[in-house]
């Protein structure tokens, strides 16, 4: 079963793929968001192109584990792209994961020009992962 993660942004968002086996995560590409109906297309033609059987969309709660306004604008965003894929999407607790992304980048030595364009994809790799690990450590 292929997954994919998403992270969304107001301007971007991030997507990452899983493996066939659902087991590892990669990024993918960053979908440039110039408007809604663009945005859902986009993902609309990525989870095709894919055979993506699952969608799981990064929710960004406060580190309270409130949410937001950001975390509203993803529950809507949510709401229409389950309104508009023939696949189950879900959300996933994204918490630190655009930090965890240029920490990350930072340590392997990725420079900042660099980093800007790849944040956000290896952030919805980040929370991919999650999801996928915790699936993986739940059916056992």
């Amino acid at each position: 079963m292929r997954v994919m993660g998403l992270d969304v942004g107001e301007r971007r968002i991030g997507v990452a793929l899983s493996d066939p086996t659902s087991a590892i995560a990669s990024p993918l590409e960053v979908v440039m968001v110039t408007d809604d109906e663009a945005a859902y297309a986009a993902i609309a033609r990525l989870t095709s192109q894919h055979q993506v059987d699952q969608v799981v969309v990064g929710m960004p709660y406060s580190l309270s584990g409130a949410a937001g306004p950001a975390a509203e604008k993803v529950q809507e965003f949510v709401a229409e792209l389950s309104r508009r894929l023939s696949v189950k999407v879900v959300t996933w607790d994204e918490r630190l994961s655009t930090m965890a992304a240029d920490r990350s980048m930072r340590e392997t030595g990725v420079s900042r020009r660099k980093r800007d364009s790849l944040r956000d994809a290896i952030a919805a790799a980040l929370i991919l992962q999650g999801y996928l690990d915790s699936r993986r450590v739940r059916n056992k």
